[in-house]
């Protein structure tokens, strides 16, 4: 298991900027055509502070960016298209395919929806979800968080931020890697 540390972006107040935001990965061995990897962010300040989503029937939804949100871009090694995956802590999810940074976007396609929790530990908050990917390739991986606060202030993290504004499909913002 590997552990990465995101940053707030530039233009988050100090108070906010202080947390601490982690995502812990683990990448399975294959099984058959496909490998899991395992993902959990974790939110270190207690989950009432934030705009958590509710759903009574979590499913395939878009825009799940808008409120509070983790995501992960997985882009092949030599290749310049990459999938988004976004996870809400009501269980909604999506996954979308790029041919490039922010070119041709389109739902991609998935065999089975990820497997989605959410764990409140009072001072701290976590929500994991599980992928299936290609077993064998090799990824760069970027990681990423939307917090929407109780107030409506909104928080952008990633492992890096290329840009003035927040755009989590910069390249610079895929710097972990799975292996293959």
């Amino acid at each position: 298991m590997h552990s990465y540390p995101l940053i707030a972006h530039p233009s988050t107040p100090a108070e906010t900027a202080a947390l601490k935001i982690w995502v812990n990965v683990s990448h399975s061995a294959a099984f058959g055509r496909d490998a899991t990897v395992d993902m959990t962010f974790c939110v270190g300040a207690p989950a009432s502070r934030f705009t958590i989503p509710t759903a009574e029937d979590p499913s395939r939804r878009d825009e799940l960016w808008k409120a509070t949100c983790f995501e992960a871009f997985l882009r092949p090694d030599g290749l310049g298209g990459y999938t988004e995956w976004n996870f809400a802590p009501s269980g909604d999810w999506a996954s979308y395919s790029f041919e490039g940074p922010r070119a041709g976007m389109q739902p991609a396609e998935v065999a089975a929806p990820p497997y989605i929790r959410l764990e409140d530990n009072l001072t701290w908050w976590a929500v994991g979800a599980t992928i299936a990917v290609p077993a064998d390739l090799t990824f760069q991986l970027g990681l990423t968080a939307v917090l929407e606060e109780r107030d409506g202030s909104k928080s952008y993290w990633a492992l890096d931020h290329g840009n003035d504004a927040p755009d989590f499909h910069d390249p610079s913002c895929f710097l972990a890697r799975l292996p293959g």
